[in-house]
């Protein structure tokens, strides 16, 4: 048995203290031992973007992080963005515009708009194409996300 290390973690907002294995991945610390499942597996190759959180302020593929690298830090996971009862405004954007079809890729373009709409809150279409070349969708054909992430800048610049 490989000798255990302690996290400690925060994770929408709220503290964790964890004993795991060094080599367990980001998105394993989220969904097996926080508890928290919105967050997707998919692809395992940082390919597709369904683990799209955001840790220490950067947007990042869960799949690809070692949980260790979250000791101190902070992950925000899609169960994050609402308050209450209230919606994100991202999340109310996709929800208008249509964006979501089976919804399994939902939760890491959501978080994907999250870092993206921070760093760049006025996109051009085409730079909302090249933000989400990293998040694989196979059912919208990405005109609805395009849509949401439009109407998204446009909830967040007006609030």
């Amino acid at each position: 048995m490989e000798k255990r290390i302690s996290v400690r973690t925060t994770i929408n907002n709220k503290v964790y203290d964890f004993e795991i294995e060094p080599r367990l991945l980001v998105v394993d610390l989220i969904r097996y031992n926080a508890g928290l499942k919105g967050t997707h597996v998919a692809c395992d190759t940082g390919n597709c973007g369904a683990c799209t959180v955001i840790m220490n302020g950067l947007s990042v593929k869960s799949c690809q992080v070692l949980a260790p690298r979250a000791h101190g830090g902070e992950i925000t996971t899609v169960e994050g963005l609402r308050s209450g009862e209230k919606l994100h405004p991202i999340q109310e954007a996709f929800w208008e515009c249509d964006a979501v079809e089976c919804g399994y890729c939902t939760p890491g373009m959501l978080m994907t708009t999250i870092a993206f709409l921070k760093d760049n809150p006025h996109p051009s279409e085409d730079e909302i194409r090249t933000a989400y070349s990293g998040n694989l969708c196979r059912c919208t054909g990405y005109l609805n996300i395009i849509k949401a992430v439009k109407r998204a800048a446009e909830k967040m610049s007006a609030s």
